[in-house]
């Protein structure tokens, strides 16, 4: 029988011993620590992934314990059965000195040996010729965290974005493809404007197809011949001139297409479900062994991603949604005891309406699903409602999409369904919680003028303003510089400002969401002066629940007053 550790429980062990050992004057790096445990205790590390469940099998000689192999075949993994098997999805992890973690992405060379390389064209393109550095130092990465304590680790990074010095493709080699998933956004036109343009400027590729509708356009759909020409003014339009769609997506199809077709650069712009769909077409293209690239660019109106800054597009829905607010505003304000109601978009995060909210300050109550509310009874929203029409004489209400769902179907009594892509849809909270609030203060006899305002499908329609436009440039030309290196089944995005390639995985397994205990909600609730809806027992669990660890690493709170060593063991640095 193999013996399985976590490699979790080993890492954390080795932080412990090294932050033990620097609190008392022993080491004064992880290095030191980790060599010599790694070395004596494990004598093999093989590393298996399920999920986010790591594991060492501790059977077979060891590879170096710097790097822990990519291959498929090296990877196993024990299931809740107690079966082994082997991880389709391998995940390149490399450790350094002092709790340095690289979450690295796939390259084509780790599937296909002795691939040649060519000189990028970029250093002899005038438009770089007064750049000091044309090229991205091949060590240099990007801190997921960047606020830290003096001992903590290094914590995970990601590979920086941009022009490598050696590219894996000649440009009259390169056939490229690019194509658009989900819901609308704005940004997508600016997007695939800059693919083309930076294709043809930088790398002098002219060989680009558009595919029409979605995935199910590889197999279904015709296909677009891309020119700058031809995308030349597009960024001043909303929508994508490719069309898109949700679900259709056959792998098999797509990538028989993709095979069929001669492309060697897919380029897919989605959000988290597309791009898991992008990971499948990406697995069953390394299964074939084919030299193509698979590259992401993720889109979300909502800014519901993980890892990365901020989604484009989501500065413009921001900015557009104080239109809607404002109009709201000048509703309620002008009748007796007016109440103006905003519906914007956020399925399951309330980023566009917290960031409304906070730039409008004409908003007396933000709703948003991460946020638990009640209507009735002593802190509820009718109750805050009450007081502030009594105080203001009216009202803005602005609530995400997602938010009070919980309260709805319990209401409506009605089941969950799901849309093409496999998002829960969604019945309209803002008419529900419109007529809730009439009928409150139709029972309670008091005059209410309500205006229940839904700007969305309006908002995700317009063409993206300045800055996401020059944030879709930089999405762009990433994916560009990344594709043309080889790097493959990752998504380009700015991490912390810097701009990195991040597997797939990473933003496939969880999605970005508003911390309620955080600084920012916080902000909010002064903004509005509304309650937090929810108890001190409440708040408590919210806490533990989502407490942010200030150190770099999973599972280490590294608070002020404590080191963890490890999960159960901690020492007093006041000692």
């Amino acid at each position: 029988m193999a013996e399985y550790f976590s490699l979790d429980a080993v890492m954390n062990f080795v932080r412990g011993a090294t932050r033990f050992a620097t609190c008392f004057g022993i080491a004064t790096s992880l290095h030191s620590v980790s060599s010599s445990l790694l070395s004596s205790l494990l004598p093999s590390l093989y590393l298996s992934i399920q999920d986010s469940n790591h594991m060492l099998d501790l059977r077979t000689p060891p590879p170096t314990a710097a790097s822990i192999p990519a291959k498929t075949s090296d990877l196993k993994l024990r299931s809740s059965n107690g079966m082994e098997s082997v991880e389709k999805s391998e995940r390149k992890i490399v450790l350094g000195d002092a709790g340095y973690v690289l979450e690295d992405v796939p390259h084509l060379s780790d599937y296909i040996p002795d691939l040649p390389t060519y000189p990028n064209p970029l250093q002899d393109n005038p438009a770089y010729s007064v750049v000091k550095q044309y090229f991205v130092n091949p060590d240099d990465t990007v801190a997921q965290k960047i606020v830290v304590h003096k001992s903590s680790p290094r914590g995970t990074h990601f590979r920086r974005a941009g022009p490598r010095q050696k590219v894996y493709f000649e440009p009259d080699e390169v056939h490229a493809c690019i194509v658009t998933c989900g819901g609308l956004c704005p940004g997508l036109n600016t997007v695939i404007r800059e693919i083309v343009c930076g294709l043809y400027d930088m790398y002098g590729v002219k060989k680009i197809l558009g595919i029409e509708g979605g995935y199910r356009g590889f197999y279904s759909r015709n296909t677009i011949p891309l020119t700058p020409k031809v995308v030349n003014d597009i960024h001043k339009r909303g929508g994508t001139i490719l069309g898109t769609s949700r679900g259709g997506h056959d792998t098999s199809k797509i990538v028989d297409s993709i095979q069929d077709r001669g492309i060697n650069q897919v380029y897919i712009l989605g959000g988290d479900g597309t791009q898991k769909g992008a990971s499948v077409i990406y697995e069953e293209i390394k299964r074939r062994g084919l030299k193509v690239v698979v590259a992401g660019i993720p889109k979300t109106i909502d800014n519901d991603i993980a890892v990365i800054d901020k989604s484009f597009g989501f500065d413009t829905a921001v900015e557009e949604a104080q239109r809607a607010i404002h109009a709201a505003h000048v509703e309620s304000e002008s009748v007796e005891n007016g109440v103006g109601v905003v519906k914007l978009m956020g399925r399951y995060s309330g980023f566009i309406a917290m960031y409304a909210t906070l730039a409008s300050r004409d908003v007396d109550c933000c709703l948003i699903p991460e946020s638990p509310f009640y209507l009735e009874g002593k802190g509820g929203l009718f109750e805050f409602m009450e007081k502030r029409l009594k105080e203001n004489g009216h009202m803005v209400l602005v609530l995400a999409e997602g938010a009070g769902q919980d309260l709805m179907a319990e209401s409506m009594r009605s089941t969950a369904q799901q849309d093409a892509s496999g998002n829960k849809l969604l019945s309209d909270v803002g008419l529900w919680i419109s007529q809730k609030i009439k009928d409150h203060f139709t029972k309670i006899k008091k005059v209410l003028n309500l205006k229940y305002i839904d700007p969305t499908y309006m908002i995700r329609a317009i063409p993206s303003n300045a800055s996401d436009n020059v944030y879709c440039t930089l999405l762009a030309h990433s994916a560009i510089h990344g594709a043309m290196a080889g790097y493959t089944g990752c998504i380009a995005g700015p991490v912390n400002g810097r701009h990195a390639y991040i597997p797939f995985y990473r933003v496939t397994e969880t999605q970005n969401m508003v911390v309620i205990t955080d600084r920012m909600w916080a902000r909010l609730l002064s903004s509005t002066n509304q309650p937090s809806f929810l108890s001190s027992k409440d708040m408590m669990e919210e806490k533990k629940v989502e407490q942010q660890p200030t150190g770099l690493l999973k599972g280490e709170n590294c608070k002020d007053d404590d080191v963890v060593l490890s999960n159960d063991i901690c020492m007093d640095n006041k000692k």
